[in-house]
């Protein structure tokens, strides 16, 4: 009944941006904080960044602090990760995920979010 679609992904050189998209359905976006994660290949899966259901916190992990932001358009029940400044290691397929508690989905990443995981959007940065 909770399902997200990523899109915006695609091939892009280094040093350019994309900006990806995340659609929510059968909740409220607002309600919940929202993950952003990325798998590349033979690597595990991490999250990317988050921004919270409350105050509009975000974080961000060390790799991509400084070119990636975070934002939400509730009016669009919608989640857009801005990245910029694209590296060949920024390649990776790139979810969406939800949950009720920043803290612990978020900064401490005891929980993995609400729901199955979906298709993905693939990013690849490559010359």
């Amino acid at each position: 009944q909770i399902h997200f679609v990523e899109s915006g992904g695609g091939l892009v050189q280094p040093g350019g941006s994309l900006r990806l998209s995340c659609a929510a359905s059968g909740f409220t976006l607002g309600n919940y904080a929202i993950g952003w994660f990325r798998q590349a290949p033979g690597k595990e899966r991490e999250l990317v960044s988050c921004i919270s259901n409350s105050d509009g916190t975000s974080s961000y992990a060390d790799s991509v602090q400084g070119r990636f932001t975070i934002t939400r358009d509730k009016a669009k029940n919608t989640v857009y990760l801005q990245m910029n400044s694209l590296k060949s290691e920024d390649t990776a397929v790139y979810y969406c995920r939800m949950d009720a508690d920043y803290f612990r989905f978020c900064v401490i990443q005891t929980t993995a979010g609400l729901g199955d995981w979906g298709q993905g959007t693939q990013v690849t940065v490559s010359s």
